[in-house]
């Protein structure tokens, strides 16, 4: 039986096949995100690493939400995750942000920057892709774009010193944007 929903954005122009591979490899990003955030997280080190380690756990617990809110929009448009961690991993929209071979804070920091920079970039497509013609996914990809752009000015401001206009969340890992996506 054919789900409503999908029925509508197909309508309206909207490759659901196309839009479920997009999800999934942005789910897949997040998930390794989360990851390698971790990671990056424990290398920063020494009072400049201290200094930074709230605001990667930020960003790292609001991507895990972002693949806690993806996951359940891939299964309402009928698609799936992969049942393969190692190929769900490959799927990933981005590149792995690895610790750099020197893991200095502002390796580490550059490293975080491009990783962001590629989240603005997925979430930008989606935006594009569904904006008018499903409004659901479309809210869900702004919502993430959202907090992806702040990711980026935070880390963007860490390593020039210009201003973002970061404030600290309320508590680590808030999602302001996200959250209203998440049941967990």
């Amino acid at each position: 039986m054919a789900r409503k929903n999908v029925e509508i954005i197909t309508r309206e122009g909207i490759n659901v096949d196309k839009l479920i591979d997009m999800l999934i490899n942005a789910a897949a990003a997040e998930f390794v995100t989360y990851y390698y955030y971790t990671i990056l997280r424990n290398h920063a080190t020494g009072l400049e690493g201290e200094a930074i380690k709230e605001i990667i756990e930020d960003a790292r617990l609001e991507d895990r939400n972002h693949f806690e809110a993806i996951v359940p929009r891939i299964y309402e448009l009928g698609g799936q995750l992969p049942n393969d961690i190692v190929a769900f991993a490959k799927r990933a929209a981005c590149m792995d942000p690895k610790l750099p071979e020197n893991p200095t804070i502002e390796n580490i920091l550059k490293v975080l920057l491009e990783a962001e920079r590629c989240a603005v970039e997925i979430y930008s497509q989606i935006c594009k892709y569904t904006h008018g013609k499903d409004p659901r996914t479309y809210d869900l990809a702004l919502a993430i774009l959202n907090e992806e752009i702040e990711h980026e000015a935070w880390f963007e401001e860490l390593l020039t010193g210009k201003p973002s206009g970061h404030y600290r969340r309320r508590k680590p890992g808030e999602s302001p944007y996200t959250s209203k996506f998440l049941h967990i």
